[in-house]
C-alpha cells in the first residue's frame, strides 16, 4: 500500500523537515518551509522473506573508444558559444534568469532558427496562450518558421504528445515552475513538483534523442523554488543576465558537460528582438568618456573571449561618520580589499570620502585581475587626474600591494590593440610572455606604490597622496 507522509519543503534549497521551523537550517533563508505531502510505495515483507537484490551489472574499464559528442548548431553563434558549439543530442539545458530578462525572446528566435533549418523543433508555453507566444514571433518577424507551439503545463500529456510522429530535434518548456506531474500531489512551482517533472523531461530527451531547454525563472521572495534546484540533474546551465536600464544581456555558462564554464555571450536588445553582439568590447567601449577622471579601461577574459570594458569610479567628501561604498558590477569585498591596500601601502586615505564603482555596460566581472583598473580609477579620480585614454589595465593586488600576474595576457593585448590602445599597465611578472606578441607599450610595475605615485603626479584638484617609504616598496 501507499503511505502519504507528510514533509516540509524549503523552497529555496530544497531541503526537507519533518515538522515546520521559521528558518531553513541548510540554506539560512527565513520562512521558505511549505507542507507538501509525499507517497512512498511500502513494500511489506511476510517473516524469513528475504529483501530484493539487485541486478550485477558489468564494470568497463578507464581506457576505451571515445567520440565527441555530435552538435546540432542553432544559426545564432554567439548561443552556440556558450553551448560549447551547438545542442548535443539528448542533452538537457536549464535557462535561467530573472523575469523579464528575455529569456522567452531568445528562446523563441532559438527555435525559429533551428525550424528555418528543417529541423522539427516544439515550443510548449506553460505561461502563455499560444496566440501570445504568436504575437511575439510575429513583432520578431519570425512568424514564417516552422515552430510547432502548445499550451500545457501536465508533463504527461507533453510526452505522449512529442512522442507521436517524427521526434523532434529541440523541445523548449517555458517554464518549468509551471509543470506538473500526477507522481506527486503539490502544487506546481514547488520543490517537489520542479524535481519530478525535470526528471520525467530528462529521461524522455535521453531516451529520444532530443535536446531540451528548461527555463526556470529566479525569484527574489523565495516562495517559486528557482532553478537551483535542478542544477545537478542538467548537462548545462546557462545564466542569462542584464540590468532592465541597460540594452546589454550577457547569458553566462555557469555548468557545461560539453563545452568549457564561464563562457559568455552578448546580445542587444532591440526593436527586433536580441541581436548577436559579435565584438562586445567595442560595443562596451562606445560610449566611454574620454579624459574624465576616474575611468580606466580594463582588459578582461570571459571564459576564452577577452572583453575590454570601462570602469568608472567616483571618490566623493562625506560629512557621514560612515563613508559609503557602493558597487555596481564588481565584488564588494574586493573593492574593500583594494581601499585597505591603498590606505595601508600607498598612502591613500579614504576614510573620508565617499566610494562609488560601475561597470559600464551592465557587465559583472567576476575575475581579480580588474583589481589593478579599479586601483587605478579611485587614484584618477580622487586627485582628478584623467588616466591615459588609449592605455588599458589589468593585474591581480596582493595584500602586500605587490601586482601579481594574470593569466592569458597576451590575448589582452591582442584584443586592446585591435581596438586602437597602444599602452597597458600591466605586472612586472607578466611582461616576458606578452612583450613577445604585443605591439603595445608595456608600463610594468612590480608594486601599487609606483603606479599611485604615477597617477598622483599628474593630479590637479585634489591633495595628492604620498608615496609609501623606501622601504615598504
Amino acid at each position: 500500500m501507499s503511505r502519504r507522509t507528510l514533509s516540509f519543503i524549503c523552497q529555496n534549497c530544497g531541503a526537507a523537515y519533518s515538522r515546520w521551523q521559521g528558518k531553513c537550517d541548510s540554506c539560512g533563508e527565513w520562512n521558505t518551509l511549505a507542507e507538501e505531502q509525499s507517497g512512498t510505495a511500502a513494500q511489506p515483507r511476510g517473516p524469513g522473506k528475504a529483501p530484493g537484490k539487485g541486478r550485477p551489472f558489468q564494470l568497463q574499464s578507464l581506457a576505451g573508444d571515445t567520440q565527441d559528442a555530435p552538435r546540432l548548431a542553432t544559426g545564432l553563434s554567439e548561443f552556440d558559444r556558450v553551448t560549447g558549439g551547438g545542442l548535443v543530442r539528448g542533452s538537457v539545458l536549464l535557462v535561467g534568469g530573472d523575469p523579464g530578462i528575455g529569456k522567452s525572446t531568445l528562446l523563441v528566435q532559438v527555435a525559429a532558427a533551428l525550424a528555418r533549418l528543417g529541423h522539427r523543433t516544439v515550443y510548449i508555453s506553460g505561461e502563455e496562450a499560444v496566440a501570445q507566444v504568436r504575437l511575439r514571433a510575429e513583432r520578431l518577424d519570425l512568424a514564417d518558421a516552422r515552430v510547432e507551439l502548445a499550451s500545457e503545463t501536465s508533463v504527461e500529456d507533453i510526452i505522449a504528445t512529442l512522442s507521436t510522429g517524427a521526434l523532434p530535434r529541440l523541445v523548449v518548456i517555458d517554464s518549468i515552475q509551471t509543470m506538473w506531474t500526477d507522481t506527486v500531489e503539490s502544487a506546481p512551482g514547488t520543490v517537489t513538483q520542479v524535481r519530478a517533472s525535470a526528471q520525467s523531461l530528462i529521461r524522455f530527451a535521453k531516451k529520444s534523442g532530443a535536446a531540451v531547454i528548461l527555463v526556470g525563472h529566479v525569484t527574489k521572495d523565495g516562495q517559486i523554488a528557482g532553478p537551483r534546484v535542478v542544477e545537478h540533474m542538467v548537462d548545462a546551465v546557462l545564466s542569462f543576465e542584464g540590468e532592465g536600464s541597460h540594452q546589454f544581456r550577457i547569458m553566462r555558462a555557469v555548468k557545461n558537460r560539453f563545452g568549457a564554464t564561464d563562457e559568455i555571450g552578448v546580445f542587444e536588445m532591440t526593436g527586433l528582438g536580441l541581436r548577436e553582439v559579435l565584438n562586445p568590447s567595442e560595443l562596451f567601449l562606445s560610449e566611454r568618456d574620454l579624459g574624465s577622471p576616474g575611468t580606466a579601461v580594463f582588459a578582461g577574459i570571459e571564459g576564452t573571449r577577452p572583453v575590454l570594458v570601462e570602469i568608472q569610479a567616483l571618490v566623493a567628501p562625506t560629512a557621514l561618520g560612515t563613508p559609503r561604498r557602493a558597487v555596481v558590477g564588481w565584488d564588494q569585498s574586493r573593492l574593500a580589499m583594494v581601499i585597505a591596500v591603498l590606505e595601508a601601502h600607498c598612502g591613500v586615505k579614504l576614510a573620508s570620502y565617499d566610494v562609488y564603482l560601475n561597470v559600464a555596460g551592465g557587465l559583472r566581472v567576476q575575475e581579480p585581475a580588474a583589481d589593478l583598473a579599479v586601483a587605478a580609477a579611485l587614484v584618477s579620480s580622487l586627485v582628478n587626474a584623467p588616466l591615459p585614454s588609449d592605455a588599458v589595465f589589468f593585474g591581480e593586488v596582493s595584500l602586500s600591494g605587490a601586482l601579481r600576474p594574470v593569466a592569458q595576457a597576451a590575448a589582452r593585448l591582442k584584443e586592446a590593440a585591435k581596438l586602437g590602445f597602444n599602452r597597458a599597465y600591466i605586472p612586472e611578472s607578466a611582461g616576458a610572455e606578452a612583450l613577445s606578441e604585443s605591439r603595445l607599450a608595456l608600463n610594468t610595475n612590480t608594486n601599487l606604490v609606483n603606479l599611485v605615485s604615477d597617477i598622483a603626479a599628474r593630479g590637479t584638484g585634489r591633495k595628492r597622496p604620498s608615496a609609501a617609504p623606501k622601504d615598504e616598496e
